[in-house]
């Protein structure tokens, strides 16, 4: 017998027996929560080669733009008679050139002193300590009314005093044997990152085919108004993530840069490695110079405590040279977001994901306002109603 789709109850059966479906799995999915996640975790594992080699392609397809338009046609302008594929496969390893001698470059001249830095660290801390001992008994020595304090008491004090001050310096010693129990983890990792660098030049050699590829199935699974205006979000969402991301390593870089030169006339001590915390921090925007400024005044302050309260004093100049002259000169207006969704992204990205979530975080709700700033002028076109923010400000909320 032929079913007659089109029947009003055969349609109601099947939307009733779909929905049914549907909720069923969603009681399942809920009930197998545990099982679904570690299955996700899982399939995630096996495919963490391929995130490495999608953000490393994405990283440096800026640079491989730039070779392949730019560079090598300026150089060798009408003499250059490649084929594109051969012309790409040359830019591709230009490009790979590049950035492993930055990597050399950073390994060979920073990571040594770092590590002369931390070693020199954790070699003043028992110092460090017998001095604050000294300072400590001096001062109860002076109080004016140290007699009524009993013995036991200052006794006490100063046992917990060395207490916590042993327990800091365990602490950091330790860290070195528990760095060796992770070897298993890091030769994964490593792993990982080897087989991300080549899925990752594929990706490159290759990124116009993936592109229509990828156009070519949703053209086929959608219509075609809703992929331009997919595509058309896509691109912008690049300009912004590759804009601020690319934007801030750099004006990151020149920030760690100028503070150990900085830092270095100065006579600081542990320039290196403070410049490398600083630098890195800063890529965090608002909150990166005040993160990484307070464990370097720390490490300042375990050979020169004056010295820390004048590094502080320089940090806050920095940031204000970086805040008002260096970053929007670097990065523009390349996220349109005021101070106050700038600092919102931050906090609801950073708790969420880390300190991954804390750089991406700004880009990413940036398109994600973007996205609702267009739906809602959209709402407001279809109602014939005004899209100035402005317009809607009235005379009782001007006085607020």
């Amino acid at each position: 017998m032929k079913i007659n789709w089109n029947d009003k109850y055969n349609t109601i059966a099947v939307y009733t027996f779909l929905t049914c479906g549907a909720i069923a799995l969603a009681i399942t999915a809920i009930s197998r929560f545990g099982v679904l996640v570690g299955v996700f975790s899982q399939i995630f594992g096996i495919l963490t080669p391929f995130v490495y080699g999608g953000v490393l392609a994405y990283l440096l397809n800026p640079m491989l733009v730039a070779i392949e338009k730019r560079l090598l046609p300026k150089l060798f302008g009408k003499y250059l008679k490649l084929k594109p594929k051969t012309l790409r496969g040359v830019s591709v390893l230009l490009t790979f050139l590049v950035a492993a001698l930055l990597l050399a470059v950073f390994f060979m001249i920073v990571i040594p002193q770092v590590a002369v830095s931390v070693m020199g660290l954790v070699n003043r801390i028992p110092a460090f300590i017998g001095s604050l001992e000294q300072i400590f008994s001096i001062i109860v020595s002076h109080l004016p009314d140290a007699e009524i304090l009993p013995d036991a008491v200052v006794t006490r004090l100063e046992e917990i005093t060395k207490e916590l001050l042993q327990s800091a310096y365990s602490y950091m010693t330790s860290l070195v044997p528990v760095l060796f129990t992770y070897t298993s983890k890091v030769t994964t990792s490593l792993l990982n990152l080897v087989v991300g660098v080549i899925i990752s030049i594929y990706m490159l050699l290759s990124k116009e085919r993936f592109f229509a590829q990828i156009k070519k199935v949703l053209y086929a699974l959608f219509p075609s108004g809703v992929v331009n205006q997919t595509m058309e979000i896509a691109h912008q969402s690049n300009r912004t993530f590759i804009g601020f991301i690319s934007g801030k390593i750099l004006d990151s870089a020149i920030i760690g840069v100028l503070c150990f030169i900085c830092m270095t006339l100065f006579g600081m001590p542990s320039a290196m490695l403070v410049s490398v915390i600083v630098g890195f921090t800063n890529v965090i925007p608002y909150f990166g110079p005040f993160i990484g400024a307070f464990p370097s005044a720390l490490i300042i302050l375990l050979d020169d405590p004056i010295m820390a309260f004048w590094f502080l004093l320089f940090i806050l100049v920095l940031q204000q040279f970086d805040g008002n002259i260096l970053g929007p000169k670097i990065l523009g207006d390349s996220t349109g977001l005021s101070a106050f969704w700038v600092i919102f992204s931050i906090m609801l990205f950073g708790g969420l994901f880390g300190f991954i979530g804390m750089v991406i975080g700004v880009p990413t709700f940036s398109v994600i306002y973007s996205l609702f700033r267009t739906f809602i002028n959209y709402r407001l076109r279809k109602k014939s109603m005004s899209q100035q923010t402005s317009d809607y400000a009235s005379e009782h909320n001007r006085m607020l």
